[in-house]
């Protein structure tokens, strides 16, 4: 048998232990909340929300944020692939901040990131080597300190920071406003004419405090058939 056939259960492709099943408790109060919801959680009793992350490498703080620049307006195949060109020309690991500012900026550009996104992760690792960012620092940080803290730097607004408020840090009440994939997502589910405007999101995801970030996972789940 192949290595992959030889990991326990429970263990991914990275020797990790599997992303658990969606919390019960989260999950009867989105049944609750919303019926529509409910479909989607009563069709996939098994449900991991976390996953899609088992097939990548150990993420911290910098790390994630590597993974969010890269992917904007990318898709996770696209990302991922991106991401394992940087770990080959970092001797098969995702740089420290003290490692990518040492990097040429070529290196980045030969993986598939735009001079833009360079531009981003290096003042982000700056940030890091300087100690106005760290590990420590942001898992303390609300979600609304974390998200003000990353959207000073150039490059990042938003949607990067939402991202690594769920990838990073997995905080359970994050909405993705202004994710297009979210948007078809949901009209696809609730069988709307029309793509949702950020009010009518807004509105909706309002029902699903304070497991917003559960409530994204079974919806993306939905569009991608998960």
């Amino acid at each position: 048998m192949d290595q992959v056939q030889r990991k326990p259960k429970g263990v991914g492709a990275r020797g990790r232990k599997r992303a658990p099943i969606a919390g019960r408790k989260a999950r009867a109060f989105l049944r609750n909340a919303d019926p529509v919801l409910a479909r989607l959680i009563d069709a996939r009793p098994d449900f991991r929300p976390r996953a899609w992350m088992d097939e990548l490498p150990p993420l911290d703080a910098f790390g994630t944020l590597i993974f969010q620049v890269a992917g904007q307006q990318l898709s996770v195949s696209a990302t991922r692939a991106i991401v394992s060109r940087i770990e080959q020309h970092f001797g098969g690991h995702l740089p420290s901040p003290a490692e990518l500012l040492a990097a040429d900026p070529h290196v980045l550009r030969a993986s598939g990131m735009s001079t833009r996104k360079g531009e981003t992760l290096r003042a982000l690792a700056e940030r890091f080597v300087d100690g106005r960012l760290s590990d420590e620092a942001l898992s303390r940080m609300t979600d609304a300190e974390i998200e003000a803290v990353l959207t000073e730097v150039p490059g990042i607004g938003p949607w990067t920071a939402r991202g690594f408020l769920l990838v990073g840090l997995d905080r359970p009440d994050v909405f993705l406003s202004g994710d297009l994939a979210l948007r078809r997502a949901v009209r696809r589910a609730y069988g709307l004419d029309h793509t949702p405007t950020d009010e009518e999101l807004a509105e909706l995801s309002d029902h699903w405090r304070p497991y917003r970030s559960l409530a994204v996972s079974y919806l993306f789940a939905s569009e991608y058939d998960v």
